[in-house]
């Protein structure tokens, strides 16, 4: 069973629009039916129905008017035909339309997999096309994603090239040979076409290869690479073209599976840190104590959200095959719940381990929680977002920063309320502000290193007599009780809501 929602944002990267849903985003789905051109397909008001074979506008209207599912799939292009619309809004459908160049096929296995909850075959089926491809294509083949990662190969793996070994052993193909293959434009041309390309031979540990783009719809979703000494004939290549329609199949299955699972994590992360059961932690595979929580942000120039989607989705995959967090994207930050007890060295690798995952423009602020068991995981969770309030560059952990958490509290309660218009902090900055000078950037430096006047003044860059001269003056201006600890605590958390304030 899956929301309607979801399997519009699963089916988005196939080219897919939602273009009216009357009852809702949030409809169950529990079935996915097929429409038969020749005898009327049964539906039940729970099921998906892929709209095979609906030769136009009118069809498709009688279709959606005429059936109970909860939602129909078309092959088409936004604006929704106005005949179609009223017909949904009669039957109650919803109306998806996908893009025309989307096989019925890729869209059916991504369609049952999420809303039945399908048999995950899993990697085991992968291979099983590698091996069929390299029988019929009759060289050793590997199986890539976008960014050259190894999915799957062939059985038979005997004198393939230096580079060859070192993908598989890698699991990635080495970058000299990925920038030789790219400045032979490669990569260009499975962005292009799904034609076939020969590679000759590029360097001494680069042999030659034969490779087909990976591609769903419109989008890339890898490459199937076969060693040969030279071109092959056209049924070769043909094979070549079905093996990589049928690899996109596999790889669309697992994606769908995959945001399943993710899906359902994120929901029980979230849960975790906004004080839900602690046996979720159990369902997660999490240890019921010692625990931390991690808070990051990825921005790239202006693209904010797409840089946290892309660290949500490698704390998910990639490097997160094998992590030992369990991670959930909220707005534009990814939380991620680590075991590392009192000790955050594990927490602090988990961040640079994603950092090594992101491209190298992506920065990643982040901030660290203290330790906590099931039931203080909220708190460690603002403990994370305080931090990473603080973080410009490497992780900032509470541990080390909770005088600076704790300051930021005080300022954060202090300026919450009405700010004092007047008092001794207000008085110099307002000072400060007509006359140009920086008697509040003396006091704060005073301040700080608790009446020493020559460190105060060595952090302003200015003689010890010129500070105490500023002090006198600063006196003529305001009342400074300097002498009482608790007006000098309030005039720091002053100066720090002054410093922190629009």
């Amino acid at each position: 069973m899956v929301a309607l929602d979801r399997l519009v944002d699963v089916l988005g990267s196939l080219g897919t629009h939602l273009c009216c849903a009357p009852r809702g985003r949030d409809v169950e789905l529990r079935g996915v039916a097929l429409h038969d051109p020749v005898e009327r397909t049964a539906t039940a008001t729970d099921d998906v129905l892929l709209g095979l074979g609906v030769p136009s506008p009118a069809a498709a209207a009688r279709l959606v008017g005429g059936t109970q599912a909860a939602a129909v799939v078309l092959h088409g292009r936004p604006p929704l035909d106005e005949r179609v619309a009223v017909a949904a809004r009669r039957s109650g459908a919803a109306v998806l339309l996908v893009d025309p160049s989307v096989p019925w096929g890729q869209l059916a296995n991504v369609a049952q997999t999420l809303v039945l909850g399908g048999q995950r075959k899993g990697a085991a089926d992968l291979f099983a096309v590698a091996d069929a491809i390299a029988a019929v294509v009759g060289g050793p083949v590997t199986i890539e994603d976008q960014q050259s990662r190894v999915l799957a190969y062939s059985y038979r793996q005997q004198g393939v090239d230096d580079v060859r070994v070192q993908t598989i052993l890698g699991r990635r193909v080495p970058e000299e040979a990925r920038r030789a293959l790219d400045d032979y434009g490669v990569f260009t041309h499975l962005a292009r076409t799904d034609e076939p390309l020969f590679v000759p031979r590029l360097t001494p540990s680069l042999g030659g290869r034969l490779v087909a783009a990976v591609r769903a719809g419109r989008e890339l979703l890898g490459s199937v690479w076969v060693e040969v000494d030279a071109d092959v004939d056209a049924v070769r290549h043909s094979a070549l073209v079905d093996g990589a329609r049928t690899a996109a199949l596999h790889l669309l299955r697992a994606r769908a599976s995959s945001d399943l699972e993710r899906q359902a994590e994120a929901d029980l992360v979230i849960s975790l840190l906004e004080g839900g059961e602690p046996a979720d932690l159990a369902r997660l595979g999490l240890p019921a104590g010692d625990l931390r929580v991690i808070a990051v942000q990825a921005h790239a120039g202006e693209g904010e959200h797409g840089a946290a989607l892309l660290a949500f989705e490698r704390a998910t995959a990639g490097f997160g095959w094998s992590r030992p967090g369990r991670s959930a994207l909220f707005g534009n930050v990814l939380y991620t719940v680590v075991p590392c007890g009192e000790d955050d060295a594990a927490a602090v690798e988990w961040v640079q381990a994603l950092r090594r995952e992101l491209p190298p423009e992506v920065l990643v602020p982040a901030g660290i929680g203290g330790r906590a068991d099931a039931v203080h995981l909220p708190s460690s969770r603002n403990e994370a977002d305080e931090c990473l309030a603080l973080s410009t560059g490497e992780p900032v952990v509470y541990d080390h920063a909770w005088a600076h958490v704790l300051l930021g509290r005080l300022a954060a309660v202090a300026d919450s309320g009405r700010r004092p218009s007047r008092g001794p902090v207000a008085d110099l900055v307002r000072h400060d502000v007509e006359h140009g000078t920086r008697y509040a950037d003396t006091l704060r430096a005073w301040l700080a290193a608790q009446g020493d006047a020559r460190e105060a003044a060595r952090a302003l860059s200015v003689h010890p007599n010129t500070l105490r001269y500023r002090m006198q003056r600063m006196a003529e201006v305001t009342a400074l009780a300097l002498d009482d600890p608790d007006q000098r605590l309030a005039m720091a958390i002053a100066l720090t809501v002054t410093r922190t304030a629009p």
